[in-house]
């Protein structure tokens, strides 16, 4: 197995590297440190979040850094404010054992004076979110005329974003000469064109298969009516009593009423969307971070360069409209070798798209059923019961069990007291569980409504006639494998 020590990095690296635990690269570590070492091409670099991107890009251009020159020479652009400080911070525990580097995070939502101060006071690196950066070179508050290393992350993101004009404007106004880093998750046409373009004579490496998500990741789905959706929700949360994981929705509307009814329900949550100002957003992230809140409910836009450790669960309320941002959510957990669940819970109208996510993502999803209402009871008991039976409750008191505390548990039989105990623990269990129904809908009738909307998506018109069109419905009695034979009782009549 290759280590860091092979790469070719400096003393001062591979001690810092060592000391934060780390001693064997990652694949796109492994295989873009080399390249970006040696300065002789550019790179793209295609591979999920969570896979070592930062010190891929930031190891390199750390051990070419002349700390004696106090010019800026290397500018990392990414997508968001959140992810711009992670960069910042991975690069500065990477450069401890280095004396005199300057690292400096220009982003919106912070004094733009104070930004200017730092750049002024010297900056060897500079990591910036586009807008910021747009703003300080109109501005004349910096110079990137003689920058030696550009590094877009999350390219697709920022493409995603908007920021296709802002990458190719701060582009153009660099050095010919500089060596530039690509770094995506995925290779929209729109990428690849902003690579032919602006990219000399550059290697292309990738970690694992193009627009694929991590290997870490298990794929569920679950089928439920829409009105069903919500009390869905509550279930998987409930039934994983360690859920700590995002919620995605699709609007800012949606993602505050999902918020506002679970936290309502007693859950620990909160939201992340647009509406929100950046302090709100850096408090809502402090609280994800400490797991002040277990459950974070956000848009696709908020949510990006999100990087939190161990989310053992995303869920997509609804799959969101652009396809390639599955992989990107999905990718939020499984981070730093970690295993990780991603539940696209559907209405019976949203299954089609479980199969162009399986085409383009090169996923395989499992069926997952929504529990049952007694099957929450039963794991919630038998997690309490676990509890009880492991605690090492010898070695944890910090104070004696007096004697008077337990008198009247011993008058009991071992009978009553177990139940007692349990009685105590399903007082605190939703009592609704104990009569709720099933909320998973059968395949077979999921195939069925499925079939008809992809009929009626596919058939062909009349262009003469496609105002004026009626759709009559056949009522389908024989189960989902007979539907092809029967799909021309989906007939369209012009009137």
């Amino acid at each position: 197995m290759t280590t860091f020590n092979e790469l070719g990095l400096n003393e001062q690296l591979l001690s810092a590297i060592q000391e934060m635990g780390f001693n064997n690269p990652t694949e796109i570590q492994q295989k873009a440190i080399p390249i970006f070492l040696q300065r002789e091409s550019d790179l793209v670099a295609l591979a999920q979040t969570g896979t070592g991107k930062t010190a891929a890009f930031g190891l390199p251009i750390l051990h070419h850094l002349d700390v004696n020159d106090k010019s800026t020479q290397a500018l990392i652009i990414s997508p968001t404010r959140e992810l711009c400080m992670q960069i910042t911070n991975d690069l500065k525990n990477y450069s401890k054992q280095m004396r005199g580097v300057r690292i400096v995070a220009v982003y919106g939502g912070s004094s733009i004076m104070g930004q200017i101060k730092e750049i002024r006071q010297g900056a060897h690196i500079i990591v910036a979110t586009p807008g910021r950066l747009i703003d300080l070179l109109d501005r004349k508050a910096m110079k990137i005329d003689q920058i030696q290393t550009v590094v877009l992350d999350e390219a697709d993101e920022m493409l995603n974003m908007g920021f296709q004009e802002d990458m190719e404007t701060i582009l153009a106004q660099t050095p010919e000469d500089k060596i530039t880093g690509l770094f995506s998750a995925t290779m929209p046409k729109e990428i690849r064109n902003i690579a032919n373009k602006y990219l000399k004579e550059s290697v292309e490496v990738s970690s694992g298969k193009k627009n694929t998500a991590s290997a870490d990741i298990t794929h569920q789905y679950a089928v439920v009516q829409a009105k069903d959706k919500l009390a869905a929700l509550k279930r998987i949360i409930d039934f994983n009593e360690n859920f700590f994981g995002i919620i995605f929705c699709t609007t800012r509307i949606e993602t505050q009423e999902i918020s506002d009814a679970i936290v309502k329900a007693g859950y620990n949550a909160d939201c992340l969307h647009g509406d929100l100002s950046q302090q709100q957003r850096d408090k809502v992230m402090g609280k994800f971070r400490k797991r002040t809140i277990k459950i974070l409910c956000a848009t696709d836009v908020a949510a990006r360069g999100i990087d939190v450790n161990d989310i053992t669960h995303v869920i997509h309320y609804h799959l969101p409209d652009d396809i390639e941002n599955y992989t990107h959510r999905s990718g939020r957990t499984a981070r730093a070798g970690k295993k990780g669940i991603s539940i696209a819970l559907l209405h019976i109208r949203e299954a089609y798209k479980l199969h162009q996510i399986e085409k383009m993502a090169g996923v395989k999803f499992e069926k997952f059923m929504i529990p049952k209402g007694e099957e929450i009871i039963t794991r919630k008991v038998e997690n309490f019961v676990n509890e009880i039976v492991t605690l090492d409750y010898k070695d944890s008191l910090n104070m004696p069990i007096h004697a008077d505390w337990s008198a009247p548990l011993l008058q009991m039989s071992h009978e009553e007291l177990v139940e007692r105990i349990i009685a105590q623990k399903l007082l605190n269990i939703d009592t609704q569980y104990a009569v709720t129904e099933d909320l998973n809908i059968a395949e077979g009738q999921k195939s069925i409504v499925a079939a008809k909307e992809t009929i009626r998506a596919e058939a062909t018109v009349p262009k003469e006639v496609e105002e004026v069109i009626v759709w009559k419905e056949v009522k389908v009695e024989a189960d989902a494998t007979n539907l092809v034979a029967m799909s021309q009782r989906f007939v369209c009549l012009s009137i």
